[in-house]
């Protein structure tokens, strides 16, 4: 590792990060191949529906413990929108869509990423609650039970693109993003670009991590 280096996450956000991401993709697939009959196609490998559906209720047994733990690990920084800085970061886009001179600084998490928070946070456990009755329907009503699969969808046509705009911009959308989420360190250019709130809010507290 080169000197100089900022923590930005540990070992246990990381594995939390992975486990909902690996789950959540294997979901979306699953899911996307059950729902439209022109993706049936996905579950050839797998050796046809039945076991596809069986890989998309265990994925969600994984899915569900690593959302709820993500919600407790990220919601303080994550899951609260602060004004007027989130507001003025918003008005310009965060400098994603144009040019900008200066974009305002940010906490941890820009208003962008926070998006995102709220629309898994929210959208999955609507996914997770659904996708429980459906599985266990007995004891509740049939039309309860049938509404159950529109909400299951919805949550599904909302948190798909926010997964692959996240995943964009996690790699090639941001230039050293990927690092944060697999060693948990990133450069102070990065650090100054993406978060410059924290990183001074860090240093003036003593609690920032810099690798010698």
């Amino acid at each position: 590792m080169k000197k100089g280096m900022i923590k930005v996450s540990d070992g246990f956000e990381r594995i939390v990060h992975w486990c909902m991401a690996i789950s959540c993709l294997i979901l979306m697939i699953t899911g996307l191949a059950m729902m439209f009959h022109s993706f049936n196609f996905l579950a050839i490998p797998v050796g046809g529906l039945k076991n596809l559906k069986l890989i998309h209720n265990f994925s969600g047994l994984v899915f569900i413990p690593s959302l709820l733990f993500a919600i407790l690990v990220w919601w303080k920084e994550a899951g609260i929108f602060k004004f007027p800085e989130d507001l003025e970061w918003i008005m310009v886009a965060g400098g994603y869509l144009w040019h900008v001179d200066k974009v305002p600084e940010t906490g941890k998490y820009n208003p962008g990423q926070k998006a995102f928070f709220w629309a898994v946070a929210f959208f999955g456990v609507v996914m997770s609650v659904t996708g429980l009755i459906m599985w266990f329907p007995l004891g509740f009503p049939v039309e309860l039970v049938r509404w159950m699969y529109p909400l299951h969808a919805l949550g599904f046509f909302v948190i798909f693109p926010f997964f692959f705009i996240h995943l964009y911009l996690g790699t090639v959308g941001v230039p050293g993003s990927v690092s944060a989420i697999l060693t948990g360190w990133v450069t102070r250019s990065w650090a100054e670009k993406q978060c410059p709130k924290w990183l001074k809010e860090m240093e003036e507290s003593g609690k920032l991590e810099i690798s010698e």
